[in-house]
């Protein structure tokens, strides 16, 4: 009975521990962990679709074997890592607390504070690919399409740490699933974060995965382009359960929030990427 009561007192009144492991004065943060274990696990999985010759047509498989036996991997991968952490820095300051980083400018720095945008991460990892496919002269498209099936899992780790930081909340709510968090006042509020994690993540990556294994990969520019739409037309929706920054609150007509307006571009990009995919001559091979 008494773990019962605990249990339902965390998930209706969450208030968990932002720091995962103490060692003297350094604090390792779930919201860390989480950007690393995403990460890792993208590593992982490129290297598993890359070994999977199915996946691909004959001619991909060969440039897949350039990549695999190249010494490009490293500095690939460091360097995706590296314009999704600045991509996302950079978007949620211009975004979304400019005001405080015209005050200090230094501020942009601060990540252990927390503040990154999914968004400016999607534009980092999309120009640093690019410059790297012509750096190492492997295909840009092939690279964009392993990134976008795996990185559903990174968001879902993301959006987990969010609900454990108690950010980003949801509107105010009376379903009897709502919490009320530390920092959200006294009213119940959806818990946004875990719809997020559930939707962006958990069945975006199940999209992608049956995408993958029914030949999108011969379509080059195919998954890269239904992840695109996927995650802006799930996260417009999700806005509408979740509580607006407080520093912009609702922007065009009253409604409408930075998430959505953001999600527009990525929408309208991976719409053209599809198209573009599908009435190529490799597009006709998705789902045979």
């Amino acid at each position: 009975m008494e773990r019962e009561y605990m249990l339902w007192s965390i998930l209706t009144y969450p208030n968990l521990n932002p720091v995962a492991l103490s060692l003297g004065p350094i604090a390792i943060r779930w919201y860390g962990l989480a950007y690393l274990v995403g990460m890792l696990f993208g590593i992982w999985y490129i290297q598993y679709l890359l070994g999977k010759p199915a996946l691909w047509t004959e001619k991909q498989n060969n440039e897949n074997l350039v990549y695999k036996e190249g010494d490009c991997q490293e500095s690939c991968f460091f360097w995706l890592a590296i314009s999704v952490i600045v991509g996302g820095r950079i978007m949620y300051v211009l975004f979304y607390n400019w005001q405080v980083f015209w005050n200090s400018p230094l501020h942009i720095f601060f990540l252990w504070e927390g503040g990154m945008s999914f968004h400016g991460g999607l534009i980092g990892a999309f120009v640093s690919l690019f410059l790297l496919s012509r750096i190492y002269c492997f295909s840009f498209l092939l690279f964009l399409d392993l990134v976008a099936a795996s990185v559903p899992v990174g968001i879902f780790l993301g959006r987990i740490a969010n609900f454990i930081n108690g950010e980003l909340w949801g509107r105010v709510s009376w379903v009897p699933w709502a919490m009320v968090f530390p920092d959200g006042g006294s009213l119940p509020r959806h818990p946004s974060q875990l719809y997020e994690a559930i939707t962006e993540g958990l069945m975006i990556f199940l999209i992608m995965q049956l995408m993958v294994y029914r030949g999108s990969f011969k379509s080059p520019g195919l998954t890269a382009g239904a992840f695109a739409i996927c995650y802006s037309v799930v996260r417009f929706f999700m806005e509408f359960f979740r509580e607006p920054d407080y520093q912009l609150g609702y922007l065009l007509g009253g409604w409408m929030t930075m998430g959505m307006i953001l999600s527009i571009l990525p929408f309208l990009v991976g719409v053209g990427m599809v198209f573009q995919s599908m009435n190529s001559k490799s597009g006709s091979s998705f789902g045979k």
